[in-house]
């Protein structure tokens, strides 16, 4: 978030700032020095203006040392008044015992002769060393003494006789440096709002590249990579301008790849045939395509930040850690979870849309190249059809072998009594040997249906397609099962398969279109389909029952149907009828030698046609078979022409 910075916040006054400060603390460290010497040197200057001459200090020794005190300070008077300074205020001369002798302030005159009370002067006069000292009065002006003592220069330059003391006003020296110091400040002040703002302008200088590069990282953020911050020069800033620019293009690369690269994860991951499920390092969801939604009958928004071990309902057998260390494969069926979740929120009613799916999910790390796992990607793959071919190989496999397990059983039971002497007895014999030799055809009949639909299954069996008028062809069919309700013989005959082995009245209704309907097929594949179909018709309706044929024009397609008055066939049953070996009656079915494999057949040979068979029954009221094949319209001469 780009927060507004106050002014005393941002580096442009701090850097101005600094400037100033530093130039100020500058001129007045200069300032504090300069003025210090200043005031040394002057104070040296006046002292040395009010030192009293050396041929006055003689001329006053001389005088302390004569015997006539009257004479001596009448001298000691004229020789004080004569001392022509005038920033000396005052001077006194004191002799070595302490008594005033002479004194230049008209108001102290009667001083003279008296003791003095500064106990400086003693000091002086004991020590014979000179005293200076500067002082202020009570009305706050500044004044210089000096007590220098008096030698006698004659006898011995270290004997005392006395000292002269000296007072001068110092105001008029503190006030020259009073005005210097003022005129400093002001020169100071001066500088100081001169370096402001020559201090903005600099900061300004510096900060405005700065400024523009801070613009052009927020545009950036904000994924605007077209602006260039500009060069003010070939200096630091300039180079990280520079720098800033080639990284703005580096980075809209770098983003129109990354981008790039999601468009085609996500399309790749919207496309994908398998579900793909991505999650973070504590297990929950961040990514879930289309796929695995459909999968687990979720949406992304119900998905996303739950945990997989929820998503997938395997949190009671599975945790995260184990996901992690041993990336388990596991079967799962959506159907169970959505029971399991409905189960858990009865207040919230999960609607499956995924019954009977099964799905195989393999788990894999996303891990970096230290190590660190950042979280897990569990692969859902559609197992359903794989899962379900399996189960009818199981189912097939089985089915073969009871199938030929019950014949074989039969013909072994008859071929072991006949060893036991039953072939001896004229009238078994016969028997075993007949029932032998059916049992025998049906596994025969059982192998060759099998190796057909293993024909049809691999796409081996060789069509032999011909332009036959359908009509003709389905009426000579219907003609031969005429023929068996009018020979008795021939419906006797429980040696011909396509016979019914019960005595059974019947009819056959035809309902045909009036128009020639030439078709491109297979005759005895066909002749095979259409067997089959009339063969359970007749096994199935009841004495006396009509079986309708018809034959119809429907758009691109010619239809035919079969109709019986028979026991029909349950709802439920409606979808696995043309399943190998799959009976309605079982029991019955055997006993009337079927093999569960004609409708199986019928419906391989019919969509080698490109065709589709289906049937619409209802127990207790009779079945419809439907064979649909595809029909182009020839008008008459057509092909001859285009042979021509």
């Amino acid at each position: 978030m780009n927060e507004k910075i106050r002014p005393f916040q941002s580096i442009h006054f701090k850097i101005a700032l600094v400037f100033v400060l530093l130039l100020l603390t500058t001129i007045e460290i200069i300032g504090a020095y300069f003025v210090k010497q200043l005031e040394q040197q002057n104070i040296k200057t006046f002292e040395d203006s009010v030192v009293i001459q050396p041929y006055v200090s003689s001329q006053l020794a001389n005088e302390l040392n004569n015997t006539s005190t009257d004479v001596a300070n009448r001298n000691i008077k004229n020789i004080v008044a004569e001392v022509d300074n005038s920033s000396i205020s005052e001077v006194q001369v004191v002799d070595n015992k302490g008594i005033i002798r002479g004194t230049s302030n008209a108001n102290d005159q009667g001083n003279v002769g008296q003791r003095t009370p500064d106990a400086e002067i003693k000091n002086v006069i004991y020590s014979n060393h000179k005293q200076t000292q500067i002082s202020s009065d009570d009305r706050g002006g500044s004044f210089y003494t000096s007590i220098t003592p008096i030698t006698n220069p004659s006898t011995d330059a270290n004997q005392v006789v006395g000292a002269i003391y000296v007072k001068a006003s110092m105001d008029d020296v503190y006030s020259n440096i009073n005005s210097i110091t003022l005129i400093f400040l002001t020169a100071s002040l001066v500088a100081g709002l001169l370096g402001m703002v020559i201090a903005i302008f600099i900061a300004r200088a510096i900060t405005q590249p700065i400024d523009e590069m801070k613009k052009q990282a927020i545009r950036m953020a904000d994924g605007d990579y077209s602006g260039q911050v500009r060069i003010y020069g070939q200096d630091e800033l300039g180079q990280l301008a520079l720098a800033v620019n080639n990284l703005s293009v580096r980075v809209e690369e770098a983003q129109e790849v990354s981008d790039s690269e999601r468009r085609r994860l996500d399309s790749v991951l919207s496309h994908m045939t398998d579900g793909v499920i991505a999650t973070d390092r504590r297990g929950n969801v961040t990514i879930i395509n289309e796929t695995a939604q459909s999968f687990l009958n979720l949406s992304s928004d119900d998905a996303i930040g739950v945990s997989i071990l929820t998503i997938l309902g395997i949190e009671d057998e599975y945790s995260l850690r184990d996901l992690l260390e041993t990336r388990h494969e596991m079967t799962i069926e959506p159907d169970k979870i959505t029971q399991k979740h409905n189960a858990d929120q009865p207040e919230k009613v999960v609607t499956s849309e995924t019954q009977d799916l099964i799905l195989h999910a393999d788990f894999s790390l996303i891990q970096r190249e230290t190590g660190f796992i950042s979280g897990l990607v569990c692969v859902l793959h559609d197992i359903t059809e794989q899962e379900k071919n399996d189960a009818e190989r199981r189912e097939f496999v089985s089915n073969v072998s009871h199938e030929l397990r019950t014949p074989l059983t039969s013909v072994r039971s008859y071929i072991e009594a006949l060893t036991d002497g039953a072939w001896q007895d004229p009238k078994l014999a016969p028997q075993f040997l007949s029932v032998t030799q059916e049992e025998t055809d049906r596994m025969i009949r059982m192998i060759n249906e099998l190796l057909a639909l293993s024909r049809l299954d691999q796409g081996t069996a060789k069509m032999e397609l011909e332009y036959v008028n359908l009509n003709e062809f389905f009426n000579y069919i219907l003609n031969r099962f005429d023929m068996m309700i009018k020979t008795e013989n021939e419906r006797n005959d429980k040696n011909n398969p396509m016979l019914p082995h019960e005595d059974k009245r019947y009819s056959i209704k035809r309902e045909f279109v009036k128009r020639d309907l030439w078709v491109e097929l297979d005759t005895d594949k066909m002749m095979q389909v259409i067997d089959n179909i009339m063969n359970n018709a007749i096994k199935y309706s009841p004495d006396g029952g009509v079986i309708t044929a018809r034959l119809m024009e429907n758009h691109q397609n010619v239809v035919i149907s079969i109709s019986d008055q028979g026991l029909g066939i349950p709802r439920k049953d409606i979808n696995k009828i043309f399943d190998r070996f799959y009976r309605v009656d079982k029991a019955r079915s055997r006993k009337q030698g079927g093999t569960g494999l004609g409708l199986a057949i019928s419906k391989e040979v019919v969509e080698a046609h490109h065709g589709h068979i289906w049937v619409d029954s209802a127990e207790g009221r009779g079945s419809t078979f439907y064979i649909s094949l595809p029909y182009q319209t020839y008008e008459n001469g057509d092909e001859w022409d285009a042979e021509d």
